[in-house]
């Protein structure tokens, strides 16, 4: 592995912090293309994270799962034999290369077939490359819907894998054999020794990838793996699928942080979606975001921030996310300026670096305090400060806030920028604290909740994050307002009412007053 990882350019610490954490229960799906293999991952992961479309090469990446009824992970993989069309040569092979690494990896294979088209000369070719394995291989045999009738059996039992399974990865059939299969084949489940309480510093850190398409997640995925497990390809939409990965980091503290990558497609526009498989993976990427700890967004060093990043970062803002901002392709700029010509505008590197982080700090201004890292994903230059940052960060979310020093600070915050007036009242916050972490949540009880304005919760937000040194860690407001009457109003305490009528003159007294010289006074 060592050898590997130099011969794919990584520094010397980062080579000896990096290893691999492969679950030792693996299943992987495999098959021609169209067989319905992701309709059946979907189905006994009992959730959709593959992507199903009737289009063959649909699925690239090797997709995993977590199945907890026997602990094992599953796996989908791309269709073998997989011809042109839209899908290049080089892709071709790269898929192909990722159904080898699963078919290694497997402990068992189940070998999809297409029950109404029958026995076909690639699904023999494959059968004898899965016999040739000498792995545990059960045949499943798809589309055995309702009439048998229509279904080759003999064939089936000629491949010389044992007897086969009918399934229907549509309606469910055939699904709990096809389960209860699996776990013969692997043998009893280790004893789960997880937890399920609320997460915390000490569990895997789960991390994604979300940007435009093109900018290089994939590329950074496969830096921080050290391999080729993600599909590379200077074809924007390479990706579809959400892939997860399990793999290890050292931190600057010397501790062996356990981490979970997310690798997603890039994510498009809704207007410039322009098929249902770019929609569904637009889905899976939001999706990807909603499950992850810490959001890296990956932006282009040369294109700047463009309107559609600003958008992507808006997702994982509104998820209330953990954010790092990545700024990939930096070996580019620095090649730029190599040349005696330079980038058109800037004076230096350093000038350019400067002015790019200004741009990503005023198109980004709903991150505040978010890290900010220049790194290349081909050269690996300052790779391994971005999972420092991330692993700061998840720290960071399970501290606590004083509550006196809370008050302090929105005090201050208040006194130093007041809240705009709406209909001749402003808002007002009486007291806060904290309730809960990831994200950071407070609890403010304030006069009317509705005269929070977004500007000035922003406002309220990026101060705190400065004050508690919480830079890119999210902050959500639980507003609780005064009680109202029958009318819909604020309704007022026996306290407010008396000190109200206390600071009120009497017109009687109100008027005797105007009639006095300005010399004088009521003692007089």
């Amino acid at each position: 592995m060592e050898k590997g990882c130099l011969q794919a350019g990584l520094s010397p610490f980062f080579i000896s912090t990096l290893r691999f954490v492969i679950m030792s229960r693996i299943v992987a799906i495999v098959g021609r293309p169209n067989v319905g293999k992701s309709r059946l991952f979907n189905r006994i992961a009992r959730k959709r994270i593959s992507i199903v479309h009737d289009q063959p090469g649909v699925t690239r990446d090797v997709i995993t799962a977590t199945i907890k009824e026997g602990a094992y992970a599953l796996l989908d993989t791309g269709g073998l034999g997989l011809k042109g069309g839209e899908t290049t040569k080089q892709l071709i092979a790269a898929s192909e290369k990722q159904v080898d690494f699963a078919i290694d990896a497997a402990d068992v294979i189940v070998f999809v077939i297409d029950g109404l088209e029958g026995v076909t000369a690639l699904d023999e070719t494959i059968a004898t490359r899965l016999r040739k394995t000498k792995k545990n291989v059960i045949l499943t045999v798809n589309k055995a819907d309702f009439n048998d009738d229509k279904i080759e059996t003999g064939q089936a039992h000629r491949m010389g894998l044992g007897a086969p399974i009918f399934v229907s990865a549509e309606h469910g059939r055939g699904e709990g054999e096809l389960r209860d299969e699996i776990l013969n084949r692997l043998g009893p489940a280790p004893e789960d020794d997880s937890h399920d309480g609320p997460k915390t510093a000490d569990d895997p850190l789960c991390v994604c990838f979300i940007g435009r398409p093109n900018v290089g997640k994939s590329s950074l995925g496969n830096r921080l793996l050290a391999s080729d497990r993600l599909i590379v390809s200077p074809t924007p939409g390479t990706t579809r699928d959400a892939v997860e990965i399990p793999f290890s980091f050292k931190g600057r503290d010397g501790n062996l942080h356990p981490f979970r990558l997310i690798d997603t497609a890039g994510i498009r526009a809704q207007t410039k979606l322009s098929s249902p498989v770019e929609y569904f993976s637009r889905l899976r990427s939001l999706d990807a975001i909603r499950n992850t700890d810490v959001v890296f967004i990956v932006l282009d060093a040369i294109d700047g921030v463009t309107q559609q990043d600003k958008a992507i970062a808006g997702e994982a803002v509104k998820e209330h996310k953990p954010i790092v901002v990545v700024v990939n392709k930096w070996d580019l700029v620095h090649k730029a300026f190599k040349d005696p010509l330079g980038i058109q505008g800037f004076d230096s590197e350093r000038d350019y670096r400067a002015k790019y982080e200004k741009a990503v700090f005023e198109r980004l201004f709903f991150t505040p305090g978010s890290p900010l890292v220049f790194a290349s994903a081909l050269s690996g230059y300052e790779v391994d400060r971005m999972l420092n940052a991330a692993v700061r960060l998840h720290r960071e979310l399970d501290r606590k806030l004083p509550t006196a020093k809370l008050n302090d600070v929105l005090g201050y915050l208040a006194e130093r920028n007041p809240p705009p007036a709406i209909g001749g009242r402003r808002f007002r916050v009486y007291y806060a604290t904290q309730t809960g972490n990831r994200p950071f949540r407070i609890k403010l009880f304030c006069n009317r909740e509705e005269k929070l304005t977004e500007s000035y919760r922003r406002y309220l937000e990026a101060g705190i994050v400065e004050e508690f040194g919480l830079n890119g860690c999210p902050i959500l407001f639980d507003l609780v307002g005064k009680e109202k009457d029958s009318r819909g109003q604020p309704a007022v305490s026996p306290t407010d009412r008396a000190e109200k009528s206390a600071r009120r003159v009497p017109r009687n007294r109100q008027k005797s007053m105007e009639t006095l010289p300005q010399n004088e006074t009521l003692e007089d």
